[in-house]
C-alpha cells in the first residue's frame, strides 16, 4: 500500500444501509497554497455525512487530503471541490464540509458547503454540528 498523497478515494459497502446515521470526520492538518502567494494557507475540515449504499475509506481521505499540500487553490474553490470528489465518490444522502481557515493578514475564513441527494429528506430533525 502506498503512503504517498494521491487522489484515488476509496469506498466500502456501508454496515448499516436501513439507518440514517451520523459520520463525522474531523481533519486538523489540511494544507495547501495560496494561489496568489504560494505561501500555505492550513485548516481544519469537518466532513459530516450520511452514508447511502457506501462509506469513504478514511486512509484513502487522508492521502487524498495530503495531496492538495502542493496545490495552489483558493479557499472556497478548494473546500467545493473535496465536497464534489466526496459526493461523487460516495453518493451519500447528505454530506456537508466545513473548512476553517487559521488566520492569514488578520482575516479567519470559513466556508461550508453541502449536498442532498434529491428527494431526500431527514426524518427527524438532526443537528450536525460537530462534536469534536
Amino acid at each position: 500500500m502506498s503512503s504517498q498523497p494521491n487522489k484515488n478515494l476509496k469506498v466500502f459497502d456501508n454496515p448499516n444501509i436501513e439507518r440514517n446515521f451520523i459520520i463525522q470526520i474531523n481533519m486538523p492538518e489540511f494544507t495547501c497554497l495560496c494561489p496568489k502567494t504560494g505561501q500555505p494557507d492550513f485548516a481544519t475540515l469537518y466532513l459530516e455525512y450520511i452514508a447511502d449504499k457506501v462509506c469513504i475509506e478514511l486512509k484513502s481521505l487522508k492521502m487524498y487530503i495530503w495531496s492538495y499540500r502542493s496545490k495552489g487553490e483558493f479557499h472556497e474553490a478548494v473546500t467545493n471541490k473535496i465536497l464534489d470528489d466526496l459526493i461523487q465518490i460516495s453518493n451519500p444522502r447528505f454530506m456537508r464540509l466545513k473548512a476553517i481557515f487559521n488566520v492569514r493578514g488578520g482575516i479567519y475564513t470559513t466556508i461550508i458547503a453541502e449536498y442532498q441527494q434529491k428527494n431526500w429528506t431527514f426524518k427527524t430533525k438532526i443537528d450536525l454540528q460537530y462534536q469534536g
